[in-house]
C-alpha cells in the first residue's frame, strides 16, 4: 500500500519515544475520529475523556506532550482546563472549537493555548497543525531551559528576558539560513542548532549567530 501523501508522521518526544497525547472532547464520534487519526500517524493516545475536569486529571497522571481540548465540555470548559494544565505541566495545548469569536481566541491564548482548530477539521489539516504546534512549543521550551540555566548562573530576571528575546531572534534567523541555503525543514534546522550547541557545550544563541554569519553549517 502506498503512503498517504497527506499523512504527516508524528514527531517523536525528546527521548525518542512516541509523542504522548490526551484528548478531551465531549462528542464521542469526534473523539474517536481524533484518536484514530493521531494513532494512525504514530501518536500514543494515553488518555481520553468527555469532561474538562477529567482532562486535567489525565494530564496530571500521564504527563503527555500534547493535550487536545474541546472548548465546550461538562465539568470544566477547555479554556479553564488549559489554564490549569499550563500552571502545572509543560505540554502543548490545542483547543478545538466550533466557534471563531475573537474573545474566545484571546481567552485561549491568555490561558496558554498554543493553537486552536475550528471544527469540523480534516485529517490533512489536523496533523500538520499538531506537528507545527509541537515543534514551536519544543523550541520555546529549549530556549526557556537555556535561559533558565544562565539565570541560575547569575543572570538577572530582566537580563534573562532580554536574552530570551535575543536568542529567539537569532535562532529564527539561523533557521531561515539553514532552510534557504541547505534545504532543511524548519524542525531539522532547529534540531541542528540545538544539537550543535549541546555537542560544543555552547549556547544556541552563539551557534545560531555563527550560522547566520556563514561560519557554520551542516557538513
Amino acid at each position: 500500500m502506498s503512503a498517504d501523501p497527506q499523512m504527516t508522521p508524528a514527531p517523536l518526544s525528546a527521548t525518542g519515544a512516541p509523542t504522548r497525547v490526551v484528548i478531551a472532547e465531549d462528542e464521542a464520534i469526534i473523539r474517536l475520529d481524533l484518536k484514530e487519526i493521531l494513532q494512525s500517524a504514530g501518536y500514543d493516545v494515553v488518555g481520553e475523556t468527555a469532561r474538562g475536569d477529567e482532562a486535567v486529571e489525565l494530564v496530571d497522571r500521564f504527563e503527555p506532550d500534547l493535550v487536545i481540548l474541546d472548548v465546550k465540555m461538562p465539568g470544566m470548559d477547555g479554556v479553564r482546563a488549559a489554564r490549569e494544565i499550563g500552571a502545572r505541566h509543560r505540554a502543548a495545548v490545542v483547543v478545538l472549537t466550533a466557534f471563531s469569536q475573537r474573545d474566545l481566541i484571546e481567552d485561549a491564548r491568555d490561558a496558554g493555548v498554543a493553537a486552536y482548530l475550528v471544527k469540523p477539521f480534516r485529517r490533512e489539516e489536523l496533523l500538520p497543525a499538531v506537528a507545527d504546534v509541537l515543534a514551536r512549543c519544543r523550541e520555546e521550551w529549549a530556549i526557556d531551559e537555556e535561559v533558565a540555566r544562565e539565570g541560575r548562573a547569575g543572570t538577572s530576571s530582566g537580563d534573562a528576558a532580554e536574552d530570551k528575546i535575543a536568542t529567539r531572534r537569532v535562532v529564527e534567523d539561523a533557521k531561515a539560513v539553514l532552510m534557504d541555503q541547505h534545504g532543511m525543514s524548519e524542525p531539522d534546522a532547529f534540531a541542528f542548532v540545538q544539537r550543535t550547541a549541546m555537542q560544543t557545550r555552547t549556547r544556541m544563541r552563539d551557534v545560531a549567530r555563527r550560522v547566520v554569519e556563514g561560519e557554520l553549517g551542516p557538513s
